[in-house]
C-alpha cells in the first residue's frame, strides 16, 4: 500500500507541475483515457477471436490411361481407353460385353490389364446334339494367344502338360506380345522353341 501511495503522490505532483492550462490538462487526460480504453479493447478482442481453420486442398493424382484392343466374341470390338488399374472384365464391358456364344472360360477376367495388349474372346458353337465345341480356326500357324490347350498339344514336342501351362500363362500374364515370349513358359527351352517356331504366330 505504501508503494501505491508513493506512486500516486508522484503522479499527482507531476500532473500539477505540468506547465499546461486547465483545458490542456483535461484534453490530455481524455486522450490518455481513450488510448487506454482502446488498447484494452484491442487486447481483449485479440484474445477472444477464434482463428479460422486453414483449408487444405486435396491433391488428386490422375490414374494413367492404357489402350486395349478387344476383339473376338464381343458386341463392339475395337481399341478402348481404360484406367491403369482396369481388369479384363472392364475391357470386355467397354466393348459392349460378350456376344452370344462367347466362351469366357479361357480368360482370367480378374487379371489387371497392361497397355497395348489384346483381349480375344473365344466363341463356341453348339452341335445338333447340344454339345458346345470350340469354333474352328483357319489352317496355318497356330495363334498362341487364341489356341486352346488341345490345339497347342498338336504342336511337336509340346504335349498336354506344357499346352496347359501355356493357357495358364495367358490367363495370369495376358497375351504374348511376341512369339519369343513363349519361352517364358516353363518347359519350353530354346531347342523346343526352334522346333515349333515356324508353326506358331500371334
Amino acid at each position: 500500500m505504501e508503494q501505491l501511495r508513493n506512486a500516486f503522490e508522484s503522479i499527482s505532483n507531476w500532473w500539477f507541475d505540468l506547465h499546461y492550462t486547465h483545458n490542456q490538462k483535461r484534453s490530455l487526460l481524455i486522450i490518455g483515457l481513450v488510448l487506454l480504453l482502446l488498447s484494452i479493447f484491442i487486447v481483449a478482442r485479440g484474445n477472444t477471436q477464434i482463428s479460422a481453420p486453414i483449408e487444405i486442398a486435396p491433391i488428386t493424382i490422375a490414374e494413367p490411361e492404357i489402350f486395349v484392343d478387344v476383339t473376338g466374341a464381343v458386341n463392339k470390338p475395337g481399341v478402348y481407353t481404360l484406367t491403369g488399374k482396369s481388369r479384363v472384365i472392364d475391357a470386355i464391358k467397354a466393348a459392349g460385353d460378350s456376344a452370344p456364344g462367347a466362351d469366357l472360360s479361357t480368360i482370367n477376367l480378374a487379371r489387371v490389364l497392361t497397355d497395348g495388349e489384346q483381349i480375344y474372346v473365344d466363341s463356341t458353337v453348339v452341335t445338333s446334339s447340344g454339345v458346345r465345341v470350340s469354333k474352328p480356326t483357319r489352317t496355318g500357324p497356330i495363334n498362341i494367344n487364341r489356341a486352346t490347350a488341345k490345339q497347342l498339344d498338336a504342336l511337336d514336342g509340346i504335349g498336354p502338360v506344357i499346352a496347359q501351362r501355356i493357357v495358364d500363362y495367358r490367363k495370369i500374364n495376358g497375351s504374348f506380345l511376341a512369339i519369343d515370349d513363349l519361352q517364358k513358359v516353363s518347359g519350353i527351352g530354346a531347342a523346343k522353341f526352334a522346333q515349333i517356331k515356324a508353326k506358331i504366330r500371334i
